[in-house]
């Protein structure tokens, strides 16, 4: 069974990369059930030439469609082409933690409808959203039920989860909601899709930031390695800074000294600790939130960023050195989102697997329940 799978968002890639390595076979039948990429669609010109040169065979894939995701001919089969599955990372600016948080009331936090819409204009047999942990709190909580109301609305049966991908082999402390839809007709045929269990509970098992990075080690001519450069103050700065630690360590001598105002932001030229895994990789930032090598003082390149985000060494990312890190630090790891494809395949393969519960405070009928029980208890509160 192939599913030809739609996408928006597509970024460099990430989420393609693991659906197209998430391959089952049935044990018994030897029948093989995988993920096609049909078409997808990014505003970035970038990411889009990252990901033809990654996922699709023909580096000027017609299939890729760069540009503003309102001028995409969405329910155009004809241009498009019908999918069976649909994956959408939808843009995450509006919903993090770092920065105004304006949800729904943002740029990039109504751009969700737009998946809601290929959902009601193409069925797809599954579909995949991603998006950060600070979704569920956006908007005092309004926005995910919102979301979560549209998607179900569209037809399917929802799973939503916060997903540590630390404890599914990702070295990095990476936490992110992923909302699998399995169609109604299908999900009431008996196909159910559960949370996969985590590949480890045990913080002490998780892989860490120095096994990513150094084994094996990165090849000196392998694409995005460049050495970062830094003045001799930064490099006398780091020298004081101790792996796990950053700019504001009490170590640090005066005349190094950052003098900030306001917030101390944690990633401020903190050093990776080589014993646990990164922390989380992200895609903008001025200096000192380029993330730090534990042993070396410097920052990280490209490539060990990719490596933090799982991305294989032979993975290429076009653009600038700040389009690239900007590429890696939005995308997907292709391994935690692997785990995901493979539990929906085997689901619909009729495989067991081990799994555990979703999130309780994730789902669309608690969440309503409380916000009920709120209501609630501030009309009692006024009486």
């Amino acid at each position: 069974m192939i599913f030809k799978k739609g996408e928006l968002f597509n970024g460099p890639g990430g989420l393609s990369l693991a659906a197209k390595k998430a391959k089952v076979i049935h044990p018994e039948t030897g029948e093989e059930f995988r993920i096609e990429h049909l078409w997808s669609n990014d505003y970035d010109a970038t990411a889009c030439e990252t990901f033809r040169l990654n996922i699709c065979e023909n580096p000027d894939d017609p299939s890729v469609h760069w540009g503003p995701v309102e001028d995409l001919p969405i329910g155009d089969k004809s241009i498009l082409g019908d999918i069976d599955c649909f994956a959408f990372g939808f843009p995450c600016n509006d919903f993090s933690i770092v920065g105004e948080t304006k949800g729904l009331g943002g740029t990039f936090g109504p751009l969700y409808t737009y998946g809601v819409q290929v959902l009601k204009d193409y069925q797809p047999k599954f579909f995949v959203a991603e998006n950060v942990g600070g979704l569920q709190s956006a908007n005092e909580g309004k926005a995910f039920i919102q979301i979560l109301t549209e998607l179900e609305d569209s037809g399917y049966k929802l799973t939503p989860h916060l997903y540590k991908f630390q404890e599914y082999g990702v070295p990095q402390a990476r936490h992110r909601i992923i909302i699998v839809g399995i169609r109604n007709d299908l999900a009431e045929e008996g196909i159910e899709f559960k949370v996969p269990a985590p590949i480890t509970l045990a913080s002490t098992e998780y892989k860490t930031a120095s096994e990513a990075i150094l084994n094996p080690p990165i090849p000196e001519d392998a694409p995005n390695h460049d050495m970062p450069k830094h003045t001799a103050k930064v490099k006398e700065m780091l020298s004081y800074i101790p792996p796990g630690s950053n700019a504001w360590y009490p170590g640090i001598p005066e005349h190094l000294q950052l003098k900030v105002k306001g917030a101390r932001m944690s990633s401020i030229y903190k050093r990776l600790d080589p014993d646990r895994p990164a922390y989380t990789v992200t895609g903008s930032g001025g200096g000192g939130t380029h993330m730090y090598h534990w042993e070396d003082l410097r920052a990280l390149t490209n490539r060990e960023r990719a490596r933090l985000q799982t991305f294989p060494d032979d993975f290429i990312f076009a653009g600038s050195k700040e389009a690239v890190r900007k590429q890696i630090g939005m995308a997907v790891p292709p391994l935690g989102a692997q785990v995901v494809f493979e539990a929906i395949l085997k689901s619909f393969a009729g495989i067991e697997y081990d799994y555990v519960e979703p999130a309780p405070k994730l789902q669309l009928e608690n969440l309503r329940g409380k916000k009920k029980v709120a209501i609630k208890e501030v009309v009692t509160t006024i009486i």
